[in-house]
């Protein structure tokens, strides 16, 4: 019963929020980036923040100071939304908000200083990478949802976490793909969607690795990670600026150069990791070695896939620049 009276409010808060959105004019502009050809709804994940509202007020602040630091860390994104901030304002608020998390993990000691440090900058990363991902209608919630799955699975097993947790971070997953995971989405995620949606699989992912101390669990993120790592190491090849927009990604070529319709392409990569990740927990070999293996196969892949169809793109790049 509680469940259905989360997933109904969510819904609620989602429709009001898109009538704010509509009234302040918080909308996504097509740009260079963009994979999308029309004016939609920015804001939508914010329906993540929502939920994590939510399962704190009926089921208590067990997890205090990281929904301190979600908050923090979701309202400063979707002010980015609303009005772009500048870089440094945004990390140091990430920074902030991932400390108060791994506080609530429990594992800032000075003895450690250096591991922490480097567990920060880290996952920071991290939910920059989720962010940067979020290009397409469906990726972003569809993709987590193939994150949480093997999470909620696993917690059958290990109960690394409160399941209520995993159980409402679905819900909010499936009210935003009802309204994104579709042709013409009715609202993309917005930053405040793909930050907040990242830390809190970040969260959820942390106590799993934590309690069982296996870290190839990281695999759960393996397919957007490979994406995200290996474009960005594509860009510095190529002497690009990072912080420039671009549509390297080899998502973005699927949907914009090879014309694979967005919610076929976020499908694609939401299977690719849930084969991953189940493979991982019932394939009897050793973890780190399905890790490694796995690495491996998506790394060829990726290069394949770009010596096969980049061409393509730089061919997009010529037409713009004709044009300009």
């Amino acid at each position: 019963m509680i469940y259905a009276i989360v997933f109904v409010m969510l819904v609620l808060l989602e429709l009001a929020y898109f009538r704010v959105a509509d009234r302040f004019n918080i909308i996504d502009k097509p740009n260079m980036r963009s994979s999308h050809t029309s004016i939609t709804l920015r804001g939508g994940g914010i329906v993540f923040l929502f939920g994590a509202w939510l399962y704190a007020a009926f089921y208590g602040l067990d997890y205090g100071w990281f929904l301190l630091g979600l908050t923090l860390i979701g309202l400063v994104s979707f002010v980015d939304d609303i009005h772009s901030l500048p870089d440094s304002v945004r990390l140091v608020v990430q920074f902030i908000a991932m400390f108060l998390m791994f506080y609530q993990f429990g594992i800032l000691t000075l003895n450690d200083w250096w591991m922490v440090l480097i567990g920060l900058i880290v996952c920071v990363g991290i939910i920059n990478a989720y962010n940067f991902m979020d290009g397409i209608n469906g990726i972003t919630g569809g993709y987590s949802l193939a994150v949480v799955a093997p999470m909620i699975y696993l917690n059958y097993k290990d109960g690394f976490i409160d399941m209520p947790y995993l159980y409402i971070t679905a819900l909010s997953l499936l009210v935003f793909c009802f309204f994104n995971f579709r042709k013409k989405a009715k609202c993309f995620a917005g930053d405040v969607g793909s930050i907040t949606i990242a830390f809190i699989m970040l969260f959820a992912l942390g106590k799993l690795i934590l309690q069982t101390g296996d870290f190839s669990y990281i695999i759960f993120l393996a397919v957007y990670g490979a994406d995200a790592i290996l474009t960005i190491c594509h860009r510095i090849q190529l002497h690009e600026n990072l912080g420039e927009a671009h549509r390297k990604h080899a998502y973005q070529l699927m949907a914009n150069e090879l014309k694979i319709a967005h919610v076929k392409v976020s499908l694609l990569y939401m299977v690719i990791q849930l084969v991953i990740s189940f493979g991982m927990i019932f394939c009897p070999i050793n973890h780190y070695i399905f890790l490694g293996m796995t690495i491996i196969v998506l790394l060829v892949a990726y290069l394949l896939f770009m010596k096969k169809n980049y061409h393509l793109h730089e061919a997009y790049l010529k037409t713009k620049q004709v044009h300009s």
